[in-house]
């Protein structure tokens, strides 16, 4: 079986043959391009970039972090057609607007930045096995109307926006598969059935009668050894597991954090004895649920400790500098103590997230911003939107969906009765795709209709937390009345039932050094044990609310500009971490019985705590 933690899809794999690697490359500041047909031009690809990495980071080669609007990539590879098999381009991501060519014949075009796409391109194939892909990718600085989270319009970042991400910058690769095939899945459980529901979608031009075979295993224990008939080119079943994998106590089967149980699933195609395809896939027996003024998991209260993560790394922007620096962005966090992650303003590697789901990190997904408010913002949010719920619905990580965050492309909400309708519609669509997860419309403020109530509060002082989240009543009046970033929590039409209050975002404290451009963020201090002590203020204040279901650290590592990072962004820690990670885990008044630990968390150890060591300069490292 594929290893998924390798595999750029690690929820659908099969064999695959990775493009990654030196391409060749032009910018297009003219935009002849087109005109000049470079598609059939190899000689114009005068320069080397080394694919994933953006052109504007250091990783590709390339390093030029101006205005490239259009810029072209080509490679060559060998594939020789097999009759009766497919051949699929695959492209992670390609920030923004796609167009791609096979052997000079246009075989997809693509809009949307953050999210994958494939292209057939077997009728493209040249039969001596000798074939070149030409990509043109378009990404206007400027245009704030296209989803681009915290990639900067200005010449240089400023503020809390970072330098730009254009063209490819996820995996490219090559899947030869079947005519017919399994296209797509779809898991979810259901923890009082105690059972597994599959989705399943196939690719076919015929329809003769086939049988999928779904084969489940926890820990090499085999779960389900099932076939089902498929008249059409669909099915959806579910799979009834054994009673007592549910039952209290049994914390090998369910995932959680603390015990990251994976179902793994693999999946065969049958036409009669004939395998005619065959995948890997995985699943977990997990639920979450915001109800009652709490945040579930598996059926239990959960206190979300959170750490808010930007994705982006000096060498290589927002792609990762390699696979290993996704997994160990995952160890990172748990060694701090956090049980999960605020991906902010960037959908993230699904590899990242495979290795959330293998090593047990919860998962805040949320849709990168645009800017500027118009029906064609509308559109570009909803459609791109649409896609990342496709693609990262099957990851037990995943916990809460947000489309928008703190206003940003939809600045008038209280005034504008058209841009609080997007907010509604996005929310209630993602709602219709994925009634399994809560659902934030708007995270931070402005609240229009939300299953979490959460607030962005940068108050320094643990005292004036405390003072606006130590009582049920206390929270009541901050929602109603305060404005802890200067916007009210809730809009006046918006009504409040039992949704759970989060503080999705606080702290964001600076430690202060020498660079004349650091931008001060939300507080400074001059040394790492003021650091540290700030920071135990901060979150034992929200850790004593009796009323709170989780927080939010701002933030993982610093970016650039925004040095407030409880690591650096060479991911070296500022203070002791196995000093954040206590502060971090002790127990919170809102759940009790984590102190308990017998309902959810089992006899399952913490993980390590990273070694800290002292320079003889005074630095930790």
């Amino acid at each position: 079986m594929i290893e998924p933690g390798t595999h750029p899809r690690p929820q659908l794999t099969r064999p695959w043959v990775d493009l990654c690697g030196d391409w060749g490359f032009r910018t297009d500041d003219a935009e002849t391009g087109r005109d000049e047909g470079w598609w059939h031009r190899p000689e114009v690809f005068d320069r080397t970039i080394r694919v994933p990495y953006p052109p504007e980071s250091a990783a590709s080669g390339i390093a030029e972090r101006g205005f490239h609007p259009v810029v072209w990539y080509r490679r060559e590879f060998r594939h020789v057609p097999v009759p009766g098999r497919r051949l699929l381009l695959h492209f992670g991501a390609v920030d923004y607007r796609a167009a791609v060519w096979v052997n000079g014949r246009l075989v997809a075009e693509h809009e949307g930045g953050h999210v994958p796409f494939e292209a057939d391109v077997t009728d493209a194939l040249l039969p001596d096995g000798d074939q070149d892909i030409v990509v043109r990718a378009e990404d206007r600085p400027g245009d704030l109307q296209q989803p681009r989270g915290k990639q900067d319009w200005e010449a240089e970042p400023h503020a809390i926006w970072y330098h730009r991400t254009t063209g490819i910058w996820q995996p490219v690769w090559l899947e030869e598969v079947p005519a017919t095939r399994i296209d797509a899945l779809r898991w979810s459980a259901d923890l009082d059935q105690v059972s597994l529901r599959l989705g399943a979608r196939l690719c076919r031009t015929d329809d003769r009668p086939l049988r999928l075979r779904v084969r489940l295993t926890l820990h090499g224990r085999l779960l389900a050894d099932d076939v089902y008939r498929i008249d059409g080119d669909a099915l959806r079943r579910d799979i009834g597991l054994a009673q007592a994998m549910a039952t209290l106590g049994r914390h090998e089967a369910m995932w959680a954090p603390e015990h990251p149980n994976l179902v793994d699933a693999e999946l065969e195609l049958l036409d009669g004895d004939e395998v005619l395809d065959r995948v890997g896939s995985y699943t977990a027996l997990r639920t979450v649920r915001a109800t009652e003024g709490r945040f579930q998991l598996n059926g239990r209260a959960y206190f979300l400790r959170l750490v808010l993560a930007q994705g982006y790394w000096p060498s290589s922007h927002l792609a990762a500098p390699d696979e290993a620096a996704l997994r160990r962005e995952v160890e990172l966090a748990k060694g701090l103590g956090f049980n999960g992650v605020r991906l902010h303003q960037k959908i993230e590697d699904p590899r990242f997230l495979y290795w959330c789901d293998r090593l047990g990190l919860l998962v805040w997904a949320e849709m990168p911003a645009a800017y500027e408010f118009s029906a064609r913002t509308v559109a570009r949010l909803t459609r791109e939107w649409l896609e990342v719920l496709e693609r990262d619905v099957n990851h037990p990580c995943v916990i809460a969906w947000v489309p928008i965050n703190e206003s940003w492309g939809v600045p008038a909400l209280q005034a504008a009765p058209e841009q609080r309708a997007l907010v509604s519609a996005l929310y209630h669509l993602t709602r219709a795709m994925d009634p399994t997860r809560p659902v934030v419309g708007n995270d931070g403020w402005e609240q229009v209709v939300t299953d979490i109530l959460t607030v962005h509060d940068y108050s320094p002082r643990g005292g004036t937390l405390r003072d606006r989240y130590g009582s049920a009543d206390a929270v009541e009046q901050t929602l109603r009345h305060v404005q802890p970033s200067y916007r009210s929590v809730l809009l006046p039409d918006t009504p409040r039932g039992q949704e759970p209050v989060m503080v999705t975002e606080f702290g964001g404290i600076t430690l202060v050094g020498t660079d004349s451009d650091q931008w001060l963020g939300y507080g400074m201090v001059r040394n790492p044990s003021t650091l540290l002590e700030a920071y135990r203020s901060l979150v034992d204040a929200l850790l004593d609310s009796p009323t709170l279901t989780g927080f939010c650290y701002t933030q993982l590592t610093d970016t650039l500009q925004e040095q407030n990072g409880l690591l650096t962004e060479d991911r070296m820690p500022k203070v002791p971490a196995e000093e954040v990670y206590r502060i971090n885990c002790r127990t919170s008044a809102a759940v009790p019985a984590d102190a308990i630990g017998s309902f959810d968390f089992g006899d399952y150890p913490a993980p390590p705590p990273q070694r800290v060591e002292q320079q003889p300069d005074g630095r930790v490292s």
